[in-house]
């Protein structure tokens, strides 16, 4: 699939945090974001979820992160926030209610091409009974589709 979208990931970097533990989480879920220490946070963009879809798949989780992609879904894109201390062991938790102490890392993803909802359906495909139907992306390095689910 042909795609245009761009990703802007903002992480708070409190005073009692190492901020390069910070960008260790941003980046080991979006490992082709570059974050930059920014006024007491660090921002990063990317223009691929792929790895950050690898790990949707590796820890089964499509379900989960459809429904939350969707219900933040606008025209434009989506956005949504995932826990910082996850973020930095490679473990996607979507942060749901009142943020954590420490802050989350938020993310915004502006899809240009093609539509939100067919993005949204690359990312995260509908699932039965846990496997992907009509998977429409080709897995990266990270998910072996046949080492199973």
């Amino acid at each position: 699939m042909i795609y245009s979208v761009d990703v802007r990931i903002v992480a708070p970097v409190n005073d009692t945090e190492v901020t390069d533990r910070v960008a260790d989480a941003v980046r080991n879920v979006f490992p082709d974001a570059e974050p930059v220490h920014e006024d007491g946070q660090l921002v990063a963009e990317t223009h691929t979820l792929d790895a950050f879809s690898d790990v949707l798949h590796e820890q089964e989780i499509l379900d989960t992160a459809r429904r939350v992609f969707l219900n933040e879904a606008t025209d434009e894109g989506f956005s949504f926030a995932l826990k910082k201390q996850a973020a930095f062991e490679g473990v996607v938790n979507f942060a749901v209610g009142d943020p954590d102490e420490l802050g989350d890392i938020d993310v915004d993803v502006r899809v240009r091409e093609p539509d939100v909802e067919s993005f949204v359906d690359y990312v995260a495909p509908e699932t039965d009974e846990g496997r992907p139907v009509d998977p429409v992306r080709e897995y990266g390095d990270r998910f072996d589709p046949e080492g199973g689910y």
